[in-house]
Order: C-alpha cells, then sequence, then structure tokens
C-alpha cells in the first residue's frame, strides 16, 4: 500500500479531477490529474485515515430485480467499481485483473467476496447486456445498473466523478469516469482503502487474503 494515508475529503477534492474517457483514445485515455502518493512504494493500494461510508444505492442487477447495494454486501468483504461494458480498455482489464486473483482464494472466500461494477453508461448496460459482459469475467460479479443520476450521486460520494455517455471528437460514444476500486471491511462496511488503474493481478492476489478478513494490506 502507499505508505501516505490521505483523509477521505481530500480524496473526494482530488479524485474528482481523476477520470479517464474509455474508449476515446488519444491524450483522453489518461488521468486529468492524479492523486498524490509516496513514490518507491511497492504496494498499490492507498489506505484512508478516515474512511467512506458505502454508497447508499438502490439499482437493479442483472436478473432485474431490485439490488440494494448497503443491504446485499452487508458485513461481506466488497469491492466496488464504476465503468461501462463498451469501455476497449481499463474497465474490462480492472475486472479481469479482479477476477484472476480472486480464483487465488479458497473457494470459501471467493465465495464471500462481492465484486460489483456499477455502470456509467446505463443508457447501453441494459441488465441484460451486463450479465453477458460479466459472466464472460466472472459470474460471481455483481452488476448494477438504473438512473444516470442516482449512479452519479452515489459514485460522487466515494469522490469518483462520472459524465453523462457523449461522443468523442470521432463520432464515438465514450463515458468519461473515475478508475478506483474501492474495498470495503466486512467488519465495518466502510472503505478505507482503494486501488488505482494501474493495479496488477499480482498486487491483488497479495492484497484480497487480508481484504477478505478486513485487514488493511
Amino acid at each position: 500500500m502507499r505508505t501516505k494515508t490521505f483523509a477521505a475529503a481530500a480524496l473526494l477534492a482530488a479524485s474528482a479531477l481523476t477520470l479517464t474517457a474509455c474508449g476515446s483514445g488519444g491524450d483522453g485515455g489518461s488521468p486529468v490529474s492524479v492523486v498524490s502518493e509516496e513514490s518507491g512504494s511497492a504496494k498499490a493500494g492507498t489506505v484512508l485515515d478516515k474512511p467512506f461510508e458505502k454508497p447508499d444505492l438502490v439499482l437493479t442487477d442483472t436478473h432485474g430485480k431490485k439490488y440494494d447495494l448497503r443491504k446485499e454486501t452487508a458485513g461481506r468483504p466488497t469491492l466496488i467499481y464504476f465503468g461501462y461494458t463498451h469501455c476497449p480498455d481499463v474497465c474490462p482489464l480492472t475486472m479481469n485483473n479482479i477476477a484472476v486473483a480472486k480464483k487465488q482464494l479458497p473457494r470459501a472466500e471467493q465465495d464471500r467476496l462481492q465484486v460489483v461494477f456499477v455502470t456509467t453508461d446505463p443508457g447501453r448496460d441494459t441488465p441484460a447486456e451486463l450479465g453477458k459482459w460479466l459472466n464472460g469475467i466472472d459470474s460471481q460479479f455483481v452488476g448494477l445498473t438504473g438512473d444516470f443520476a442516482t449512479i452519479q450521486a452515489g459514485a460522487r460520494t466515494l469522490g469518483i466523478s462520472i459524465e453523462p455517455t457523449t461522443k468523442d471528437k470521432n463520432g464515438k460514444l465514450v463515458s468519461v469516469h473515475g478508475t478506483q476500486v474501492f474495498a470495503f471491511s466486512p467488519k465495518t462496511d466502510r472503505g478505507y482503502l482503494y486501488y488505482g488503474e494501474d493495479t496488477t493481478v499480482d498486487d491483488y492476489i497479495k492484497d484480497l487474503p487480508k481484504i477478505v478478513k478486513g485487514e488493511n494490506p
């Protein structure tokens, strides 16, 4: 993990500017700004000195049923990511890295871990579309869609900014969003830890066993 911790309020201000235009190509593929970090750190996770509350979101899952995020993940280790299925780069890489690392856990711990993917492009990401995409990565992953304003407000509580899907200069639809993965403790249901888009499979393999137990890596 980064050896420096960040107050939640400071992260909120900084990460609101950390956006990636997935699929837009060119300079849009890089974050606008990067949250401060310690150089030379061998670990990827950043521990917050003040935790985030889990977003109070009630959305629709891939089966078309209502899904209360806080209720359904209460008391379980949970990773939350905001992205979209048409993203050609950061989103599938992030989810696949987590999926590969998750499979290294004992089966009981795999079953406990909740990985929740909340779409930032609900206009295209229907429950069926989300389900098809996530089943190709890990059938246990939870996909959520719903009203964009609701999703945007939920992401904002974690300091993650997302913008409505628009066309880039080439006429391609893109969804601009923050790329952090937040880890929530099964002990408190609060988020003490987040990961950036440069987090590798090996990073997750090292950290997931502790996350599942409610410990900071």
